[in-house]
């Protein structure tokens, strides 16, 4: 889990890392996170007609870098 959670998260996860938390603190800190990632990056979200149209699950806190990624990856779209 926490390789597939990096593949997403890769960032997040050094940064957590580097901060001294263990793998099972760092998995919980970042398993939906990258769930929600991926789905936003795959491009699962690109058109919606409004934020009605959001499902429940489709967003979590996320940083500017990672907002970032989603919008550069829209971009290239």
């Amino acid at each position: 889990h926490c390789l597939s959670v990096r593949a997403v998260c890769q960032r997040e996860i050094d940064c957590d890392r580097g901060n001294g938390y263990s793998w099972k603190i760092t998995l919980l800190r970042n398993y939906w996170k990258s769930k929600v990632k991926q789905e936003w990056l795959s491009g699962k979200y690109s058109n919606i007609l409004s934020q009605n149209s959001l499902p429940e699950k489709s967003m979590y806190p996320m940083d500017v870098d990672t907002w970032g990624e989603i919008l550069e990856a829209e971009l290239e779209r």
